[in-house]
């Protein structure tokens, strides 16, 4: 009876194992550049902060007419009664105007920073999304490398127990095929974390997430639009950053602090006092009567103060725009140069390299079955053709992050 029971168990284990074999993977689910963005600057809480921040501008620029508090007293001007009153005063009109355009810099402060971080968020996802593709790539040329050498590797067992190789090449080929299906392991975990960035910015960081397009068959494409976007670029930085919205931010700071210091200037103004009070006797016809007088801004070593610090602070907005201007336009120029070396890399790669690298991997292994190579000479071809082939992937990869990051400096 126990022999049957184990009998039973171990054949309900084998359909289990067997089921989970046959069982399908878990659907990766494919997207696009072009989906990838739209849906990362509508989910991104970047540009959600963002638009909080210019709503708050605008709630402020709402308020900028904003006369200081009433003054509700109680006064005896004839000694006898006790009478309530009112006093309110309003800056000069200047002042308002003033406020309101400060009010005005600030909103267009705040949509300059939500053009930064639309342009940020945007960069961010086209890497994200090439370093999967990156990743997917070094996948495929890793698992081709590890099933070539895999039959290397059997080839070579066979011809080690018919005595035709050396127990050295037996071994220096057992550890080559170690060192790719390492690679590969490695690859595929690359892959997953780049998928997980992806999934983040997505808002799905557990989805198995695949591109559209693979990395190899970009070439072409990459090297036309690239060579068509060079063609166009000036050379003198202070043109090609024109659009540039950290510019732009900067640009509008060095406003909104010259309107702070207009401000302070008008606040240097006489205000006007109003009042309403008892100024009578009990028995008086008309005892409450208007007052009118004028505040007079004694304190000048407040208003000095602040307007120091106004224009301080605008001299150091303009600086802040001297130093954006500057450090964009060493980091235009150093993308502009990596991205015409890589340009005529990819060239090479594309005509010469990437040909030549699969001419030496199919006539080595026919040379080698031949005989008519040597072992060594075999593995020196294929670690040769692979490492043009990897070089040929991380070119591309390159060049791409060079447009990326010419097109983020532009405002593209």
């Amino acid at each position: 009876m126990k022999y049957v029971g184990s009998r039973a168990i171990t054949a309900w284990l084998l359909v289990l194992g067997l089921l989970a074999a046959l069982a399908p993977a878990r659907a990766q689910t494919v997207i696009s550049l072009d989906s990838t963005e739209a849906q990362t600057l509508r989910r991104h809480p970047r540009l959600r902060q963002s638009d909080q921040e210019i709503e708050e501008q605008r709630a402020l620029k709402r308020g900028s007419f904003a006369p200081a508090n009433p003054d509700f007293l109680f006064s005896a001007p004839t000694g006898e009664m006790w009478a309530p009153g009112v006093v309110q005063t309003i800056d000069f009109p200047t002042v308002y105007r003033r406020q309101a355009n400060v009010a005005r810099a600030g909103i267009a402060l705040a949509e300059r920073n939500r053009d930064v971080s639309r342009a940020t968020v945007l960069r961010d996802a086209r890497e994200a999304y090439l370093g999967l593709q990156f990743a997917e790539a070094q996948v495929r040329q890793l698992t081709y490398q590890d099933s070539l050498y895999q039959v290397l590797q059997r080839t070579t067992e066979r011809l080690f127990a018919a005595g035709e190789v050396t127990s050295l090449q037996r071994i220096s080929t057992a550890a080559e095929a170690r060192l790719v299906a390492v690679q590969l392991q490695q690859a595929i975990v690359d892959q997953q974390a780049a998928q997980r960035r992806l999934g983040l910015l997505l808002g799905r960081p557990g989805a198995p997430l695949a591109t559209s397009t693979d990395l190899r068959e970009t070439g072409p494409a990459l090297a036309l639009r690239g060579s068509a976007l060079l063609s166009g670029l000036p050379v003198e930085d202070s043109s090609a950053l024109v659009r540039s919205p950290t510019l732009a931010a900067a640009a509008q700071n060095v406003t909104l602090s010259q309107s702070g210091i207009s401000l302070v200037r008008a606040r240097r103004t006489p205000a006007l006092t109003l009042g309403y009070q008892n100024q009578a006797f009990e028995n008086s016809a008309l005892r409450y009567r208007f007052q009118f007088g004028v505040s007079v801004p004694i304190w000048f070593w407040t208003y000095r103060s602040q307007l120091r610090a106004a224009t301080a602070r605008a001299s150091a907005a303009s600086y802040q725009l001297e130093t954006q201007r500057l450090e964009l336009g060493t980091q235009y120029q150093q993308a502009l140069a990596d991205t015409r070396k890589f340009a005529t890399t990819l060239t090479y790669y594309e005509q010469t390299g990437l040909p030549q690298s699969r001419a030496i991997i199919s006539q080595s292994q026919r040379l080698f079955r031949a005989g008519e190579i040597s072992y060594l000479v075999l593995i020196q071809s294929l670690n040769q053709a692979f490492t043009i082939q990897n070089t040929y992937l991380t070119t591309i990869r390159d060049y791409s992050q060079g447009l990326v990051e010419l097109n983020f400096l532009r405002g593209e």
